[in-house]
């Protein structure tokens, strides 16, 4: 980077490279001193050097900046902040804690570190984490970018990078299991699954301590950086390793085009409530980065997790646009989910705004355009915006979808017109707003609740391992068990258990919407009746890798299904259109077990529908019988010419391999009538050339 002044400047916030050395520069309205720490270890109980920012030479406007010739990336760095600790006018600094810089690009870890000792008296130097200097652009990324692709085309799998290698049987080397590095290996399954995008459960820094005692905060959502790649996730030790192996891994995945998808969590950080530890925004301005309530002294709580983050405060909206800006320029990330979104539509009073400054300036950015944003349109406080977020290119995860495809696939009465609904890409619920159908991140299952294995194998959870007396976790996970609660020798269960995920699964893909897989659900991975297990590192959460072998047939019903839905380039174009392009594009008409007479009751427990495309000479039609008993469908016309027949290409009750083939390979159907299985998803396929 080129030199400039020797002067220290407000901007930009964070560490900041030149060439003879570093600026550094906070946001801090209410402090009356900080002092910038350098340090050579993690460990270190005392810094290297300690550098006073005076207010009358290294204050501007509410920014605190220094210029520290010498220093080069690699440096390790923290604040003491000072000022008055007065919780009863929301102010929390306390000059003996070590800080994390709000804008570091790298974080380190020491062997050391003790959250309960950022949270009691006293100083916490030698068990604080600490902020490193990066220097950005000192990366070849060989002409990367992110590729942005459209929705209609796209197929999330959410997954953890540290599950999906850390099981012993991955095949991946003792030193990269669990990391970046560790996927990189692995990118070939993907590819082979077939999916377009992946969804990374968080990724920034958080603190794995920040859980109830003996047990470790795995999923990550409890942030305390957000511009550092979590450095556990790194087989690299040296502090800049975490930020390159994060580039690499997205670099790889991007070669093998699949999208890089960042769950994202802006609603709080691991700072907790009025008793958690003081890591870093808490003891630089808690009135600026934290909603209050009107007593001070205490956090406003809409997140579940002890704290909310004061989005709309023009400094934090500004730190959450700058980081976003930040993975979108130099680590090239396609796209974000947003974790309990709807928080970000409150004010700093908690209140909820018609128009959130910080969602119309992620929306409005145009260095973020084309960037997929992703909203869990609700929060932990009862607020709900599935089908009414704010904005006009925020996709949602679609949680209604979720539980009506549960409840029919359940056989619960009157769930067939919702369901119905949520194939056709829930118009009831985004049909006001005039949207493509890719408004809805369509799932059934995520990390967080049953797996979709355990989803069909338990009908209460089971988390007595999680410490809490079975406490937590939902209650109402609309799940089936098939006839028996838990793992079973019983054969004719187990069949209508791989029955039910593979109607989960095909309805997942068949649906207008953009689909979510979870991580091992197309090989039916168990967390053994758990629906919360954040609080786990080890092989009750990990990617078990014996089970591609162990469910096989499942996996090959996957490929199959990913396959037709995104038609793949590789596939000759005579094959048609992709599915997707079929549904969105047809004519569509409901039928029951009778053609045109489709039954909306109370007690109807089936449903069937045509998709034709004139064109393309094309027709579908999809029977999904949630009934316990056997139904005989009497098949519509596929046209004029009496000479194309219906083909199957889908029947879940048929052992592989004739519960899918190939779109090519369907056989033809000379009956007029086609009798369904109890418990199945039936899909039938003709066109001209089929004649």
């Amino acid at each position: 980077m080129t030199d400039v002044d020797t002067i220290s400047q407000s901007s930009p916030l964070g560490a900041t490279i030149y060439d003879t050395g570093v600026n550094f520069s906070i946001y801090s309205r209410s402090a009356t001193g900080v002092d910038l720490l350098l340090f050579d270890r993690a460990d270190d109980s005392k810094p290297s050097r300690i550098i006073q920012i005076l207010p009358e030479t290294g204050r501007t406007y509410y920014y605190w900046h220094v210029f520290v010739p010498g220093v080069q990336a690699g440096q390790l760095y923290g604040y003491r902040v000072h000022g008055p600790f007065d919780p009863d006018a929301g102010m929390r600094f306390d000059s003996a804690k070590v800080l994390l810089d709000p804008y570091g690009r790298g974080v380190v870890v020491p062997k050391k570190y003790n959250r309960n000792a950022a949270a009691q008296a006293g100083d916490n130097t030698a068990a604080a984490m600490k902020s490193v200097v990066v220097d950005t652009q000192k990366y070849n990324w060989q002409g990367d970018r992110p590729l942005k692709k459209p929705s209609s085309r796209t197929i999330i799998y959410e997954m953890h990078v540290r599950g999906f290698t850390s099981h012993p049987s991955s095949g991946v080397s003792e030193k990269t299991r669990g990391t970046y590095a560790g996927l990189i290996e692995k990118i070939p399954y993907l590819q082979e699954l077939g999916i377009t995008a992946v969804e990374l459960l968080p990724v920034f820094q958080f603190d794995a301590q920040d859980c109830p005692p003996g047990l470790v905060n795995y999923w990550g959502y409890a942030p305390i950086s957000f511009f550092a790649p979590h450095q556990a996730y790194s087989s690299r030790q040296d502090p800049l390793g975490p930020i390159d192996e994060f580039r690499d891994m997205v670099k790889a995945l991007h070669r093998a085009d699949i999208e890089v998808i960042l769950d994202v969590v802006f609603n709080h950080t691991a700072e907790g409530d009025h008793n958690g530890p003081t890591l870093s925004f808490r003891g630089i301005d808690n009135n600026a980065y934290y909603i209050l309530e009107k007593d001070r002294s205490r956090y406003a709580n809409y997140s579940g997790t002890g704290n909310t983050l004061n989005g709309n405060h023009s400094v934090v909206r500004r730190m959450i646009v700058d980081s976003i800006r930040y993975w979108v320029q130099q680590m090239h990330i396609d796209g974000f989910r947003f974790d309990l979104a709807s928080i970000l539509a409150r004010d700093m009073s908690g209140h909820l705004l018609a128009d959130p400054p910080v969602l119309w300036d992620i929306e409005s950015d145009p260095v973020l355009a084309g960037t997929k944003f992703i909203a869990e349109a609700w929060d932990a406080a009862g607020l709900y915006q599935v089908g009414s977020f704010i904005g006009d290119s925020w996709k949602e995860w679609n949680g209604r979808f979720r539980d009506d495809v549960r409840r029919f696939f359940r056989g619960d009465e009157g769930s067939v017109a919702h369901f119905a609904d949520r194939l056709l890409g829930s118009p009831q619920i985004y049909g006001h707003e005039e949207r493509e159908p890719e408004q809805s991140v369509n799932f059934v299952t995520c990390h967080d609740g049953f797996t979709l294995n355990d989803l069909v194998s338990y009908n209460s959870k089971h988390n007595e391992v999680n410490g809490e007396e079975n406490r937590d976790g939902s209650n109402d996970n609309i799940s089936f068990n098939c006839g028996v609660e838990g793992p079973t020798d019983n054969p004719a269960v187990e069949k209508l258990r791989n029955r039910q995920v593979k109607n989960f699964l095909t309805v997942t893909m068949m649906s207008l919407g953009v689909p979510m897989i979870l991580m091992g659900d197309e090989v039916r991975r168990t967390q053994n009746g758990n629906n919360n297990a954040y609080c786990f590192d080890n092989e009750f959460n990990w990617f078990d890798w014996t089970l591609i072998t162990k469910h096989a047939d499942l996996l090959r019903f996957v490929k199959l299904l990913i396959a037709r839905r995104r038609l793949r380039v590789t596939e000759p174009e005579s094959l048609g259109i992709s599915l997707n392009q079929l549904l969105r594009q047809a004519n569509k008409a409901w039928h029951g077990i009778k053609p045109g007479r489709p039954d909306w009751g109370h007690h109807s427990h089936s449903i069937a529908f045509t998709a034709e495309i004139k064109k393309e000479k094309m027709l579908l039609y999809m029977i999904l019988n949630a009934y316990w008993e056997p139904l005989d469908f009497k098949l519509p016309p596929t046209g004029k010419n009496k000479k194309n027949p219906w083909r199957r290409w889908i029947d879940t009750s048929l052992d592989s391999p004739d519960d899918i083939v190939a779109w090519q390979a369907a056989a033809p159907i000379s009956a007029p009538v086609y009798k369904a299985a109890a418990h199945t998803v039936v899909v039938l396929r003709s066109n001209a050339s089929d004649g």
